[in-house]
């Protein structure tokens, strides 16, 4: 029940600031902010590209390849 609360809460500050930050913002220099770029709830994670090899250990030999950092940039 907290966890909706949160979220619903989020969803009305988000929608809020999107709206401020698109009043203020130069649209030739920058794009149009969404609600989701400011609600902590809304991001998705991006998919992973991984060989097929990678596949192949996961699904047929049952084996958990190690755990790669993406390097922030």
């Amino acid at each position: 029940m907290l966890d909706g609360r949160q979220r619903h809460d989020w969803s009305i500050a988000a929608t809020v600031m999107s709206v401020l930050a698109n009043i203020h913002r130069d649209p030739k220099r920058s794009r149009q902010m969404k609600p989701s770029d400011f609600d902590p709830f809304a991001k998705q994670a991006r998919p992973v590209k991984v060989d097929v090899s990678v596949l192949k250990d996961v699904f047929i030999d049952r084996r958990v390849p190690p755990v790669v950092k993406e390097s922030q940039g």
